[in-house]
């Protein structure tokens, strides 16, 4: 919104011609000539403005004069943004002036070109995992990368703080959960002081603390923290076969939404061999814990690292659609593509999983918004490790036997030698883990 014109005497009958050479550096210098500008662009006399600032026409005068500096609270900030009219750049400026801080979250440009935009920008991220989430956490968008990494954002009703501080799978990827459970303690608290009017992050945070262990990190978690933005932390990954990266948080606010997170996951692989040492040559952080090799555990060598990020980037250098409908989703999967019904009502509500035999893959279609599709296409064999509630229905085992009959070579022979390698493994690594499960329910002390 912009003036048109500056009267040169206000609309006020209080207001004296004698004082125009006083006012008349006012409109072009300091906040009085953004207020008067302001004022006079809506039409409006002193008085309204005064009475809705909550003082005397003659302390308000002064105030456009510049004769007494402002200080309005918050409330009254609000109160001139309403009765002017004021865009979202002028609401900014007001309250920066007044009390340095936008404090309030700014009306969110919910266009089809902005959220375009964002989906090019989170796109182009690749191969780093990034994503978007609201000011209480909920993922609004991400790429291919992360939902290979964490499948969990494609669920519904993703959230990373419940993912993080209640879902099992966090407390085995993370390294030293507690100390990361902490972290996301405090960024809640951080969020709660500085936003008590919000009932659904007061909702979250009930909910969160409803896990016993988050309950008890949460009441000796003193400390409050913003951003967790340039942390450095080690996870297992279960696409990259289990193995431990270490990762950087990089947290990014976008200026038509400053409320949201915009946040890119970077692997960095680190320089010095000390232990206490991150990758970008800082101290450690306190909640990763270090890890020592096992004497006569083979190293992997240089060449095998880099045939290993190799295989990495082509798995992630597949941009995430957007389609229409569902029948627009099921069609990437090509003319042989195969509905897994049974699967889909596993995955969720808003959850549509088809087969594609040719390329060996799943189309994970998921309704962000009526209207609009999100597509991910995963490996078979990375949608099997995604269920992991008991299969029951015979529906929902004969889809799952296709998927892993579509993780195999196409060829019945090639099949059968890689089934001939792997199910001794598998056989032996879930035995395995069967034994430490009941020792661990036995209270038996593992071997060291």
């Amino acid at each position: 919104m912009v003036a048109q014109g500056i009267v040169p005497f206000g609309d006020d009958h209080a207001e004296n011609k004698g004082a125009y050479a006083g006012e008349i550096a006012g409109q072009f210098m300091g906040f009085g000539g953004w207020l008067k500008r302001w004022r006079q662009a809506a039409g409006l006399t002193q008085g309204p403005v005064a009475r809705a600032l909550g003082m005397g026409v003659r302390t308000y005068r002064n105030v456009e004069k510049g004769a007494t500096p402002p200080r309005f609270s918050k409330s009254q900030c609000d109160a001139l943004a309403d009765l002017l009219g004021l865009d979202k750049s002028e609401r900014h400026a007001l309250l920066l002036y007044n009390i340095g801080t936008t404090l309030s979250d700014p009306q969110i440009d919910a266009s089809p070109e902005l959220r375009r935009a964002l989906r090019l920008l989170i796109d182009r991220q690749m191969p780093s995992p990034t994503y978007l989430t609201d000011r209480n956490w909920n993922v609004l968008a991400y790429n291919a990368a992360m939902a290979e990494w964490w499948p969990w954002v494609m669920e519904p009703r993703a959230n990373l703080m419940r993912w993080a501080l209640t879902n099992p799978e966090a407390r085995t990827q993370y390294h030293d959960w507690d100390m990361h459970a902490a972290a996301y303690c405090r960024l809640l608290k951080f969020a709660e002081a500085t936003h008590k009017d919000n009932q659904e992050l007061v909702d979250l945070i009930g909910e969160v603390r409803q896990d016993p262990d988050v309950e008890r990190i949460w009441r000796t978690q003193a400390e409050l923290e913003a951003d967790r933005d340039g942390h450095v932390f080690r996870m297992i990954i279960p696409a990259l076969g289990w193995e431990t990266v270490e990762v950087v948080s990089h947290v990014l606010y976008p200026a038509s939404m400053p409320s949201h997170r915009f946040v890119v996951i970077t692997w960095v692989e680190a320089e010095s061999a000390d232990d206490e040492i991150d990758a970008l040559g800082g101290k450690r952080n306190a909640w990763a814990h270090a890890e020592t090799s096992t004497p006569g555990t083979p190293q992997p060598s240089a060449q095998a690292d880099a045939d290993a990020a190799r295989r990495r980037a082509a798995r992630a250098l597949t941009a995430r659609q957007v389609v229409d409908s569902a029948e627009e989703a099921a069609a990437l999967a090509g003319p042989d593509g195969v509905p897994l019904p049974a699967l889909s009502a596993l995955a969720g509500p808003e959850c549509q999983l088809t087969l594609s035999p040719e390329n060996h893959s799943v189309v994970w279609a998921i309704q962000e918004v009526p209207g609009e599709w999100g597509i991910t296409q995963l490996g078979a064999g990375a949608v099997v490790d995604r269920i992991h509630s008991p299969i029951v229905d015979p529906q929902a085992r004969a889809e799952l036997k296709l998927l892993l009959r579509a993780s195999l070579p196409d060829s019945d022979q090639a099949a059968v030698s890689r089934l001939h390698g792997q199910l001794p493994q598998a056989d032996l690594r879930a035995a395995l883990l069967r034994e430490i499960f009941n020792d661990l329910q036995e209270g038996a002390a593992l071997p060291c």
